[in-house]
């Protein structure tokens, strides 16, 4: 089974898919995007393939050795999200050709749900205790928000008492029906990151996201005395090699992957089982499209440190298209009780609709982070 072609599409919010096909008509998804830089990862995806076509789709770990190591200068977000669509996509393909999801293929079913967690509020988080109370009424039992706005090197504590405010509300509306998580977006720097872990501590979330940068993860040791409350990040790290010095420091709880960015299906379950090693948790990073979903779920299924998954059903970025608006059966990704069913189709179990594609790729997306300043005129972090 040889790779004979591929194509791709870019489409509103943000997303980009990649469609691989065989000669013998077996084709395979995946979602190749780092937000904001689609186009420089399309062209990524373009060097990539060359070396792959007229390949046996079916030697996937050959092929991510090939990518990675074929060039002299390696990893990166751009690079390794090329080779996380390409890697889903051949995961695709096997499943398909086995008739099988491919968490069958990496050990079978570990759990038999999978939860998940909604966000609110948006980029400034406003109206916060009304959307907690709408996920609520969905059925959700966790949520995550956005914890500040932009904050200096030292800011003033009334943008810390908004963030405590805000969780604040949301506890006194729901108590502890609701499992909370703030991320800090690595908006915040080593200095009110520990303030604003300590006074968050009163309202038992179940965790702060991103305290301050994947570059400053030294400082995650000063942090975690400040606060009990477990520690996530990694969405900015893209390989194995990345989180080795993260877990062997041992400041961190949860580990948070992408599957389109961290060098996909492959790379990710490494990543995972180098977690278990260090009993840290897995909760892989998805604010992306279905297939990106689709694969993160997957790895879920097979993975026992994850312990619940992040979707972007009605996140604030998701504008000009939403989660569902491209596959066939939007069904897959029903949710209950903030539970997901384990799927039971072949391959990623997710179909895109090629003409709905098609349509939205003819007004594509040139969505970019926005740029922040801080009161002085100084660049924020976004």
């Amino acid at each position: 089974m040889k790779i004979r072609s591929y194509q791709m599409w870019k489409v509103q919010p943000r997303w980009l898919f990649l469609k691989i096909e065989t000669d013998e008509g077996i084709a395979g998804w995946g979602e190749p995007v780092i937000e904001g830089r689609a186009d420089t990862v399309r062209t990524a995806v373009d060097e990539l393939m060359g070396q792959l076509i007229g390949k046996d789709a079916a030697n996937i770990e050959d092929h991510w050795q090939q990518m990675y190591r074929s060039g002299f200068y390696r990893g990166g977000p751009e690079v390794m999200s090329a080779i996380a669509g390409i890697d889903q996509a051949l995961w695709d393909i096997k499943g398909r050709a086995l008739g099988v999801p491919i968490y069958q293929l990496l050990g079978g079913a570990c759990r038999d749900k999978l939860r998940v967690y909604r966000w609110i509020g948006g980029d400034r988080p406003s109206d916060i205790r009304e959307q907690a109370l709408l996920a609520h009424e969905q059925g959700y039992t966790a949520l995550k928000m956005n914890g500040t706005e932009e904050l200096h090197y030292i800011d003033s504590f009334k943008k810390v008492q908004a963030v405590c405010d805000r969780v604040a509300a949301i506890r006194d509306a729901l108590g502890f029906d609701m499992d909370i998580a703030v991320d800090f977006h690595g908006r915040v720097h080593k200095s009110m990151a520990k303030v604003l872990a300590r006074e968050l501590d009163a309202y038992k979330l179940m965790f702060i996201e991103e305290p301050v940068l994947s570059e400053n993860i030294e400082a995650l040791r000063e942090i975690a005395r400040y606060t009990p409350t477990p520690i996530a990040t990694g969405e900015r790290m893209f390989s194995r090699w990345d989180f080795k010095k993260l877990l062997s420091d041992g400041y961190v709880d949860i580990i948070q992957p992408d599957l389109s960015h961290a060098g996909g299906i492959s790379e990710v379950k490494k990543i995972a089982a180098m977690a278990e090693a260090y009993d840290v948790a897995v909760a892989p990073h998805c604010p992306l499209g279905p297939v990106a979903l689709a694969a993160c779920v997957q790895i879920d299924c097979c993975t026992p440190n994850v312990f619940i998954q992040e979707q972007s059903l009605g996140i604030h970025y998701n504008r000009g298209g939403d989660l569902l608006d491209y596959i066939k059966d939007p069904a897959i990704f029903t949710y209950k009780d903030g539970f997901i069913e384990l799927p039971s189709g072949k391959g990623l179990c997710v179909d895109p609709d090629e003409a709905v594609l098609e349509r939205a790729a003819s007004e594509p997306h040139n969505w970019k982070n926005p740029i922040w300043r801080n009161f002085d005129g100084t660049i924020a972090e976004w």
